[in-house]
């Protein structure tokens, strides 16, 4: 396990997805960062996180268990809306940055990534996408899907 984290996390859709499935991936998120469901109060929601994590759930109908571990754990984090001026800006850093440098990435991940740059997150994904951003703009912490 690794030691604290001293800045907070912003965790993507594909990992809340894992926490709440308690998959493989979940397993080797824990084993390479430490519980960061430990404080999940110190953690950030992107609002698009929420939304996507939701809708994949509503469209797998997943079972009560799955569900009612995926809604507590977003009503923990602290929830920032990707709308907010100062997630905007970072967006458009973001962007720029994006489209000059030829990377494909979505535009749910590019507010994703700006809601982490903008409030000082790491991130913590399972898409490879992000990792063109990582050193220079923020941190992303990348922990491939397993089987």
């Amino acid at each position: 396990m690794s030691p604290a984290r001293e800045r907070p996390a912003v965790l993507d859709t594909g990992v809340l997805v894992h926490y709440a499935r308690r998959s493989p991936t979940y397993q080797a998120i824990e084993e390479q960062f430490g519980p960061l469901t430990a404080k999940p109060e110190y953690h950030i929601l992107s609002t698009v996180v929420e939304g996507e994590a939701l809708a994949l759930a509503n469209y797998q109908n997943w079972g009560q268990p799955k569900l009612s571990r995926l809604r507590e754990m977003l009503g923990q984090l602290v929830r920032v809306n990707a709308g907010q001026r100062f997630v905007v800006d970072a967006y458009v850093g973001l962007y720029a940055v994006a489209r000059s440098s030829g990377q494909a990435i979505g535009q749910n991940d590019l507010w994703i990534a700006a809601t982490a740059l903008a409030t000082g997150a790491d991130l913590y994904t399972c898409d490879d996408d992000f990792c063109f951003l990582s050193p220079q703009h923020l941190l992303v912490h990348y922990v491939p899907e397993t089987a």
